[in-house]
């Protein structure tokens, strides 16, 4: 009986070992057209390569150096392994990577620089331990300093256009003092006096010869694998349709010129609800918006039924 048993478990168990290599997912990020070809791809698990050139914004990475290139492993297969996590990231990335490469270039910034928001919040608007904010996860002092509104009923970190604008200016001020998007990203994380105050005392000057907090070590290493997976995501097992990411939202722009003292009232004046306010404008936080004389504020709203349901349509 029991010998008659562990066989049976030893079939299951192998049963599952071959299970585990079949494709787990109907995707395919390649943004294939034919449905059914992609769904026979899936994703599945790739032990992921180290390339022997890399180049992040214009800036070459020292991937000879072999402990470069371990800190870059370590987080490749950190990222290449959390499918759920990378997955939903390509996903929300359709929908707002368009706007902040948009930003960017306005700012005549590399368009690399667009992983920092992944890695910072995943693009999700989340507060850290620390209290920062929004995509881009700005402290309340830097936001005041750059100019967000920030009370009890409206905070601009999680502004997404506003907030993209604030990190692309703090990166160009950030560039402009250390010469380098490595470092200007790595300040992004440790700020720019702790990234200075480290040179100083190490004399060295690039980011890949500082001995760094644990955080802002893995920082840049983490923002050049989610880069590698995400400009090549077949090579690492992802396959996603186009028709499963998340797209843009269409909205309209309504300008609010005098002050609103119950946004759920107004939200439904507008034929819409709070719930849907808030989706496409999350720096709504209170029940009142108020407008400053001279002042006005741009809300957005659904344009049409086709994805946010209008109420009364």
């Amino acid at each position: 009986m029991k010998k008659n048993y562990a066989i049976a478990l030893c079939v299951i168990l192998l049963s599952c070992e071959n299970n585990s290599n079949v494709k787990q997912a109907n995707l395919s990020f390649s943004g294939s057209t034919h449905k059914t070809k992609s769904r026979e791809k899936g994703n599945y698990f790739v032990v992921p390569e180290i390339p022997d050139e890399m180049v992040f914004a214009g800036e070459r990475i020292p991937l000879e150096d072999l402990d470069v290139k371990e800190r870059l492993d370590n987080e490749l297969i950190v990222n290449n392994f959390w499918h759920s996590n990378t997955i939903l990231m390509m996903k929300r990335a359709n929908r707002w990577f368009p706007m902040m490469k948009s930003v960017l270039k306005e700012y005549d910034l590399p368009e690399d620089l667009v992983y920092i928001a992944l890695i910072e919040s995943g693009l999700r608007n989340v507060t850290s331990p620390a209290g920062a904010k929004g995509f881009w996860q700005i402290m309340e002092a830097t936001g005041r300093e750059y100019g967000l509104y920030i009370n009890e009923d409206v905070d601009e970190r999680n502004h997404a256009e506003k907030s993209t604008k604030v990190a692309a200016e703090f990166l160009k001020k950030a560039y402009e003092k250390f010469g380098s998007w490595t470092l200007a990203a790595a300040a992004y994380n440790r700020g720019m006096s702790g990234i200075e105050r480290d040179q100083v005392q190490q004399g060295v000057e690039s980011y890949f010869d500082l001995s760094l907090n644990n955080e802002t070590a893995r920082y840049v290493y983490r923002i050049l694998a989610i880069k590698m997976i995400f400009e090549n995501p077949e090579k690492y097992g992802f396959y996603i349709d186009k028709e499963d990411l998340y797209s843009p939202y269409i909205t309209k722009e309504v300008e609010v010129d005098t002050s609103i003292t119950n946004i759920y009232d107004w939200a439904r004046a507008q034929g819409s609800s709070i719930k849907i306010v808030r989706k496409l404008n999350p720096w709504i936080l209170g029940k009142k918006l108020e407008v400053i004389e001279g002042e006005k504020w741009i809300v957005k709203l659904p344009k049409n039924d086709k994805q946010l349901r209008v109420i009364g349509r």
